[in-house]
Order: structure tokens, then sequence, then C-alpha cells
């Protein structure tokens, strides 16, 4: 091989060898530049998961700043928005007992005929009011009059008897009868005493009195056969199940009688609620539709729990002079259970929701003022405000939910969702 060849293939291999170079080091460059972008789009999702943990910047900011709600007086107005300062008070437990009016059954009379017979008269209605022993009804009863005839006709035997036993003891005495006739006598004149007696035991069993049914015009005085049937006490009739020429038998209902000057409440008391409920214990009886509170005290509690309803029964008696308490209104019984006084009350009202938690509106200079508290106990007025609100500071008593959506209504406005 020549120099001159030699020299050609020398430098072709160098060519080569350039360009092998050349093409490793633009492939260094593609791959790393490759590798950068991917580097960077790794980076990336772990930045935006770190934006992701945190809130919104600007809630965050929102949510640290004091939130004021601002309104003109003519809104104020218009809200009806009410203040009082805060002070401490009393929280009472307040039990409240469903109940019913109800007749007072001591005071109620069912009338009933003494004796069956055919009514001949009837005198009172339904509703009316009558007066102890106003007549009600007349009734026609043969038994009445078999009962009284059987009366007058013992008294005239008896009346008999004796005069004929006296005859005889005069007659005896002289020695003109003989001792036969003198026992007959007394003998008859015993009958006709025990037959006296029975008919006047009957009599009095039947009650009968003569104003009951009166005389007749027969020779001997016999009473008449229409008997009376009289109220046994003032009050009202409430139920009426007699009419004119019907057949009453002697345990025939013909009117029910009820004196409503008083009736009964009858309240359920709950099995949680017994222990605060006692005998004498004075409650508050409420029935709405223009009917005024009254306070009066459990006459009776009772010593059963009802399979039905878990409950108790509770009666009070309550005068009803006014008549405003009629039997069958539903009622509810106040009981103050027990009172403890606190250095913070405001009205529950007052209190409402702001982020999730309790907060009330403070009257400020420029507007109120949402102020979160801390509460704590609480009654069916009151609630105990721990933490969050000073005695004396003013704060919004009616009107409060009205701000809240005042303030939610401006915060979407803002472009907040709080």
């Amino acid at each position: 091989m020549t120099d001159k060849r030699k020299r050609f293939i020398y430098a072709s291999l160098l060519a080569m060898l350039f360009f092998i170079a050349a093409g490793c080091d633009s492939h260094e460059m593609d791959d790393g530049h490759g590798h950068g972008a991917a580097g960077h789009q790794e980076q990336q999702p772990e930045q935006d998961a770190a934006d992701d943990d945190g809130q919104d910047p600007s809630e965050d900011a929102h949510q640290g700043e004091d939130l004021m709600l601002e309104l003109s007086q003519q809104q104020i107005e218009e809200f009806g928005i009410e203040v009082e300062q805060a002070e401490g008070g009393v929280l009472t437990r307040r039990i409240r007992l469903p109940g019913e009016v109800r007749l007072n059954e001591d005071r109620l009379v069912h009338v009933v005929p003494r004796m069956p017979g055919v009514v001949r008269e009837v005198r009172s209605s339904l509703g009316d009011k009558v007066s102890a022993g106003q007549v009600m009804a007349v009734i026609e009863s043969w038994e009445l009059a078999e009962a009284a005839a059987e009366h007058v006709a013992a008294t005239i035997r008896l009346e008999l008897a004796e005069a004929m036993f006296k005859r005889e003891r005069d007659l005896y005495l002289q020695k003109i009868t003989s001792l036969e006739d003198f026992l007959g006598a007394k003998q008859k004149m015993i009958e006709a005493r025990i037959e006296m007696e029975k008919s006047e035991q009957k009599h009095h069993a039947l009650d009968l009195e003569e104003n009951d049914h009166g005389k007749g015009d027969g020779r001997y005085g016999l009473p008449s056969a229409n008997y009376r049937i009289t109220a046994p006490l003032s009050g009202t009739v409430i139920g009426k199940h007699i009419s004119l020429g019907e057949v009453l038998k002697a345990d025939a209902e013909a009117f029910l009688l009820a004196d409503l000057g008083t009736v009964w409440v009858d309240l359920s008391v709950y099995q949680k609620d017994l222990p605060f409920v006692r005998q004498g214990e004075t409650v508050t009886i409420s029935a709405g539709h223009g009917i005024p509170e009254v306070k009066a005290e459990i006459d009776y509690l009772g010593p059963l729990v009802g399979q039905a309803t878990r409950t108790i029964l509770a009666r009070v008696v309550l005068d009803n002079s006014t008549g405003l308490w009629r039997p069958g209104l539903f009622v509810t019984a106040r009981i103050e259970a027990r009172s403890r006084p606190v250095k913070l009350i405001v009205i529950s009202d007052a209190v409402q929701e702001v982020h999730g938690e309790p907060a009330v509106f403070v009257r400020e200079t420029h507007g109120f003022q949402v102020r979160h508290v801390i509460t704590g106990g609480a009654d069916e007025i009151h609630t105990e405000i721990v933490e969050g609100l000073r005695p004396g500071e003013t704060y919004v008593t009616k009107g409060a939910f009205l701000l809240k959506a005042q303030l939610t209504k401006a915060a979407f406005g803002d472009g907040h969702n709080h």
C-alpha cells in the first residue's frame, strides 16, 4: 500500500469518528432537554398539591377579618331589628304536659226512673240548666200505683186490726168474750203491723214522697199513677234519652246531668318528667283560642303507668265558673321544675349559626358585628353565654335571622361562599 492511499484511509476514519462524536453529543443534548421537561412536569403536580392543601387565600383572609354588617336606619326599621343589653338572669327548666278537659265525674249524674212506665211529660231539653229538685219529666207507672195502694191498704188494715184488738181486750177483761177471741184479735193486729212494715219498707226502697206522685181523687186517697222525675243536683243537661210516649224501663237512662262549675283536666306525664311532678305541684294551664291561662294544683297523681301510652295520669280540678273550660278541649300544662342563676343570658332567637359556630350580632357604632360565642344551658326562652359576650353589650334580640340572611347575601355578592 502506498503512502498516499494510507493517508486517505486515515482521513476517512477521522471523519467518521468526528461525525459519530457529533451525533452522540446531539443525542445527549436532546436527552437532557427531555429529561429537564419531564422533571418540570413531575414538579408541577407537587406544587398543585401544595396549593390544594390549604384554603383559598382570599377566603382565609375573609375568615380572619371581623364580620361587620352595615345597615341604614331605614333597613333596621324594615327588618324590625330590636336590641337590648346582655345581662345575667335565671334559667328555668319548664316541663310541658299535654292534657284534655273532662267532666268532673264526681258531679256527674245519670238520671234514671225508679220504676218502669210511660212518659207523659218531658220538661227538660238538652243544654237546659236545672236546679236540684226541679221536675224534669213525668211518667205514668202502674207499679207506682200498685205499691202506693198496697201501702194505703196496709195502713187501713192495721187501723182496723188495732180497733178490733182493743174491743176484744175490753170484752175479755169484762169476761164477756173468750180468751180465744181475744188472742185471735191480737194475732190479726200483729199480722197487720207486719204487712204495714213491709209496705213501708217497699215505699222507702222506691224513695217515694208525696211530692213525687201526689194524691188521686179516689175515695180512699190513693196516690196518682204519675211519677215525677226530679233533678238530684243543680247542673246542665248534657244528655237526653227520653221522648214523649216512650216506655221507660227501670234501668233506662233518661237524662245525663252534669255540674259544670268545676271540670277535670287530665294530664299525661311522661316517665322522664315524673321526678319533677308531685301532687300539690302548681301548674299553668293554657288552651289558647282566647282563653286566659290559669294556675291550679295537681289534685291526683296516678300510681300506675298506662300500658298503651306509657304515661302517668295527673289530674287537676279546675274552677269553671266562667264556662270557658269546655270538656273536650286540648290543653297544655307547664311546670317550672327547677331554676338556677347564670351570669349572662340572651334571648335564644338571638343565637344564630355563622360559619358553623354559634354567634350573636352585637350593635356597634358602624353596624352589627358577628360575635362568635360559647353557649351553656338553655330553657324555653333564654340561652346561657359562657364566652364571647360581656354584660352590658347591646345585642340583637329580634331580627338576628334576617341579619344572618343579609350577611349571606352580601357574601355571595362579593364572590365568597361562607
